[in-house]
C-alpha cells in the first residue's frame, strides 16, 4: 500500500504544470489561515503549517523540476 502511494506520489510530481497548480492550491489558503487570523482555535496554526510546507515543496518541484537519480560523470 505504501509502495503504491510513494509511486501515485512520484508520478504526480513528475507533471510539472500539476504540481505548480496543486502547490498553489494548497499554499494560499495556508497564508489565509495563517496570517489572516481568522480563527483562533490551537490547531489552525499547524494546519496552516502542515498545507503551507506541502505546497511550497510542490510549487518548487514543480518549478525547478526533479534531480535525476544518477549523475553520468563521463
Amino acid at each position: 500500500m505504501l509502495r503504491r502511494g510513494r509511486g501515485l506520489l512520484l508520478r504526480f510530481v513528475r507533471r510539472r504544470g500539476l504540481a505548480v497548480a496543486a502547490g498553489l492550491a494548497l499554499l494560499a489558503p495556508a497564508l489565509w489561515m495563517e496570517f489572516g487570523n481568522a480563527w483562533d482555535a490551537w490547531w489552525v496554526s499547524g494546519a496552516a503549517l502542515v498545507l503551507g510546507a506541502t505546497g511550497a515543496a510542490l510549487l518548487w518541484t514543480g518549478i525547478t523540476g526533479v534531480r535525476p537519480d544518477y549523475i553520468d560523470s563521463e
